[in-house]
């Protein structure tokens, strides 16, 4: 399927409605928030609900505002939920939504859809959706009638199956030049085209919100989809690839595969992935090839260099295969982007401030988005950390507003720290200071708060500017004021 039809356009919501298809049922795919990218979860749908006649309409809340134009005519409105942020997002738009679109069933899908099933179905939500779900999707759209019910809407549908991929239908979302991009070293910037050569992940980390509905298990998107996709973004602009997959290598084969061919069709593109500490101690001999295919960027999931944090968190990785891994990296040329949890119920003041002093000792304070620094522990319905014995996790109850546990650290000196760090860092960006002064102004408040003083670090141990996206990491964060603006 190599030829879609243009279903919306990124200004449609200021131009107004396109014209209806009468004999088409519409179906509306929102996106609340996906990182400033494009997102692939309302491609790859849009795409089959095209291919099956229905009249279909994508909304990027990141980019487009809700408007009665688009949702009024709507029979079902599907909302992804990729993460927090994405729904708090949708959970603030829900009303909104239903006022707009006061004849549509709403239908959720995505990680967060499943685990947070009992909360959204409270606020309207008609059907749940997870894991490979877009033949279920299809499915109900097609079931709805006034009189019939589709029997999908009595419980959450987790489809665990694989489906048939066809090539994403990217006509119907803003342009790509409206989302985030890639800023070099240079402060040059690169259009970035996003795509998937997976889905889930074979991995069971305790805090991932991947695993309560995957479960151990991902898919394989076929390479010559990946491809066409990858080529239609680059007709549209895109110089630079991120790759979203939860764990690019995942299926190592696969993944080369994919770069080879791509490498070899575009020499200049480059591109950048996810990818686990374990993947980059267990194929040594991947990094070559990353580096010469275009991978200028990796991001990597540390989130602790504590070894006991680690083993409760089940990362499989240990703190000094992180360094190890630092030092492979320098050597192929690859910037490193390590992220972190640093605020867990087994933190304490002097581990944090070893972390802080373990970026710093390994220079890559210009690698660490200062946001990764104030991050606290998210515990969804389903995760993992629930084995966990529950004195352990310091948890006290299930919020369903805040979509998950509550905890309370046996340390209030460290949930004050969390709640002070994470406040200077909002400042701090909003007053534009540089990446080296909120470090040192993070550890600076974390010395005081243990009884500690330091001199403050020097700029070289700052290690060299890294390729990063403009937008900032906000997958595990409460929505900012920006972000609510589209409704």
């Amino acid at each position: 399927m190599k030829t879609m039809k243009n279903c919306c356009t990124s200004t449609c919501s200021e131009q107004g409605a396109e014209e209806s298809h009468p004999d088409q049922q519409r179906i509306v795919l929102i996106s609340p928030y996906d990182l400033g990218r494009q997102p692939f979860a309302l491609a790859e749908p849009a795409a089959l609900f095209d291919k099956a006649h229905f009249e279909v309409k994508c909304l990027d809340l990141s980019q487009q505002k809700l408007t009665a134009e688009i949702l009024a005519p709507a029979h079902v409105v599907f909302i992804y939920l990729s993460m927090l942020t994405a729904t708090r997002i949708a959970v603030e738009a829900m009303p909104r939504i239903k006022q707009l679109a006061p004849q549509a069933r709403i239908a959720v899908f995505g990680w967060y859809a499943p685990v947070n099933e009992k909360f959204l179905r409270q606020l309207g939500v008609d059907a749940v959706f997870g894991g490979e779900s877009e033949g279920d999707m299809l499915a109900y759209a097609g079931s709805i009638s006034e009189t019939d019910d589709h029997a999908a809407r009595k419980k959450a549908v987790i489809n665990l199956s694989g489906i048939d991929f066809v090539l994403p239908d990217r006509q119907s979302l803003p342009d790509l030049d409206k989302y985030a991009q890639l800023i070099l070293p240079d402060d040059s910037r690169r259009i970035m085209g996003f795509t998937e050569t997976t889905r889930g992940c074979k991995h069971l980390c305790r805090h991932c919100p991947v695993v309560p509905v995957y479960n151990g298990r991902f898919y394989a998107i076929p390479a010559e989809i990946v491809l066409e996709d990858i080529r239609q973004q680059v007709a549209k602009g895109a110089r630079h690839i991120s790759f979203g997959d939860p764990d690019f290598l995942n299926g190592p084969l696969h993944a080369r595969r994919i770069v080879e061919a791509m490498h070899k069709e575009f020499p200049s593109l480059t591109y950048d992935a996810v990818i686990k500490i374990e993947h980059l101690i267990k194929y040594p001999d991947y990094l070559p090839l990353l580096s010469d295919s275009g991978c200028i960027l990796v991001t990597t999931a540390v989130e602790s260099v504590d070894d006991l944090i680690l083993s409760h968190l089940d990362k499989g990785h240990t703190a000094a295969e992180f360094e190890q891994v630092v030092g492979m990296m320098k050597q192929h040329g690859i910037a490193l982007a390590p992220t972190f949890i640093p605020f867990t119920p087994w933190t304490t003041l002097n581990n944090y401030i070893d972390l802080l002093n373990k970026i710093a000792e390994l220079k890559l304070i210009m690698s660490v988005n200062p946001v990764q620094l104030s991050l606290r522990l998210l515990i969804p319905s389903g995760s993992r950390i629930l084995e966990l014995p529950k004195q352990e996790t310091c948890i006290t109850d299930f919020n369903p507003a805040s979509l998950g546990y509550t905890w309370v650290h046996r340390d209030p000196e460290v949930d004050t720290l969390q709640e002070n760090i994470r406040h200077w860092t909002e400042q701090a960006e909003k007053d534009g200071l540089n990446r080296l002064d909120i470090f040192n102004g993070i550890r600076r408040i974390a010395l005081k708060a243990a009884g500690r003083k330091d001199k403050d670090v020097t700029e070289e141990q700052c290690g060299d500017p890294v390729p990063v996206h403009s937008e900032s990491w906000y997958c595990c964060a409460e929505p900012t004021e920006q972000q609510l603006a589209s409704f």
